[in-house]
């Protein structure tokens, strides 16, 4: 009972989206806002309980809501708005395109693609973003070469969700690390080490499969306008502090704009603006589910959830196969893989208590899960971009998705074979054998 508030809450949402999806609205899922959806669904939870008083719900919502951790995610996403709507407004994201696709050899054009994405993912930190630039591009670019179509968009799809699940400024990461109390740079490596080995896979067979085309029409690209984006991600993955490296890079994005005359100072704060604006829905849903998950945690919902999920887990495998499942099933439900990591992480963390299993790596799982599934449902956000730009089945595309069908593959046998542990980690396994 503790969970009906969130059940309520998935109800109206989802439910509202699947029926005007149904009726063919457009924009079926922005019918019945999320943010009112959850509200109504904090209602509930306040309602609940009637031998508390409503002042101690709300004092049990609030300093849930409020809490350092949930306040510095907040922070982080406006940051990282802003960052990419002023690198944006100053040509940075068509710098980052052009220059690589200036190097791309013909014969590995596909595979050039994914890299590409993947490039400009974790650069900006967006998978849809990424799918807004590229898709354009890569459809052009097959079409004009004569390639498969269907094969080029799953590329960019697949590299745009590899740089996403990788990048320091991707809202994922930063829920995923922020909300199982892993440092970032941790969870960078620990993901890089799981999603490489399927990258190289996929690369491989977008080279065998994709054939030969050549690249017409790309326009020069700056490098000044790059630096913002490596300077982000090299003093991050160093480990300073993520709202400060997304402060400098701000700044920097300012001054090389108005330096090269691309932007000036009001476009530039304008364009701050319009990218911290994008975060306010998803900052607004961590706060709020922050607050509910406290009173579910309160009423017993937390620990009766990780009793049950635990009474089915004979061993730590099966944790981290029921960690990976919930938050790739609430992605896909949600139709949001942040909001799925922000209601996973809490649950994935006292899970990840009771059987040793480090922060990094179940800020890894949970990522990725929540990344893989919904890349993997027609109804994704790159996908009906890339089927508004041009007449294909997402499920013509879905097939060709090797690098999504890959990490799921790499990551089952990092779980079923105990790869990639920390010393801690395997020192804990020990005491638990001879205990």
């Amino acid at each position: 009972m503790a969970f009906l508030p969130l059940f309520v809450f998935l109800a109206l949402y989802i439910g509202s989206g699947l029926i005007f999806t149904f009726l063919g609205a457009e924009g079926a899922f922005n019918k019945f806002p999320r943010h009112v959806a959850l509200l109504i669904g904090i209602v509930v939870a306040m309602i609940m309980n009637r031998g508390m008083k409503l002042d101690k719900k709300i004092d049990i919502f609030t300093e849930n809501a409020g809490n350092s951790g949930v306040i510095l995610i907040g922070l982080i996403y406006l940051l990282a708005g802003g960052f990419q709507g002023a690198a944006k407004a100053m040509g940075g994201v068509e710098s980052v395109v052009n220059l690589g696709l200036t190097y791309i050899p013909s014969t590995f054009l596909i595979p050039g693609i994914f890299i590409m994405a993947a490039i400009i993912a974790t650069s900006i930190g967006t998978s849809m973003g990424t799918v807004a630039a590229m898709a354009p591009i890569a459809i052009a670019v097959a079409q004009t070469a004569n390639l498969n179509i269907a094969l080029s968009c799953s590329a960019v799809i697949g590299g745009a969700y590899f740089g996403d699940n990788l990048s320091m400024i991707s809202d994922t990461t930063i829920s995923a690390a922020k909300g199982v109390g892993s440092d970032m740079k941790d969870k960078f490596k620990m993901n890089f080490f799981i999603a490489l080995p399927a990258a190289i896979l996929a690369i491989i067979i977008y080279g065998i499969m994709g054939g030969q085309g050549t690249i017409t029409g790309v326009k020069s690209s700056e490098l000044i306008r790059v630096i913002p984006y490596i300077v982000v991600l090299f003093t991050a993955l160093m480990g300073f502090n993520v709202s400060g490296v997304l402060f400098i890079g701000i700044l920097m994005t300012g001054i090389i704009g108005m330096f090269e005359g691309t932007i000036n100072f009001f476009q530039w704060v304008q364009a701050i603006g319009d990218g911290m604006s994008g975060m306010f829905s998803i900052t607004i849903i961590a706060i709020l589910i922050s607050g509910l998950i406290g009173l579910i945690k309160y009423y017993g919902g937390i620990d009766w959830l990780v009793s049950i999920l635990t009474s089915k887990m004979n061993q730590r495998k099966d944790a981290e196969y029921g960690i990976g499942l919930l938050s790739g099933l609430l992605s896909a439900a949600l139709v949001n893989n942040t909001l799925a990591i922000i209601i996973t992480a809490p649950i994935a963390k006292e899970i990840g208590k009771k059987y040793s299993i480090a922060p990094k790596r179940l800020a890894s799982l949970i990522d990725i899960f929540a990344c893989a599934f919904l890349a993997l449902t027609p109804y994704d956000g790159g996908m009906l971009i890339i089927t508004g730009l041009i007449d294909i089945s997402p499920l013509e595309v879905l097939k060709y998705s090797f690098y999504i069908y890959l990490l799921i593959i790499v990551t089952c046998i990092t779980i079923q074979f105990g790869l990639l542990q920390t010393k801690n980690e395997k020192i804990a396994i020990e005491a638990d054998v001879l205990n």
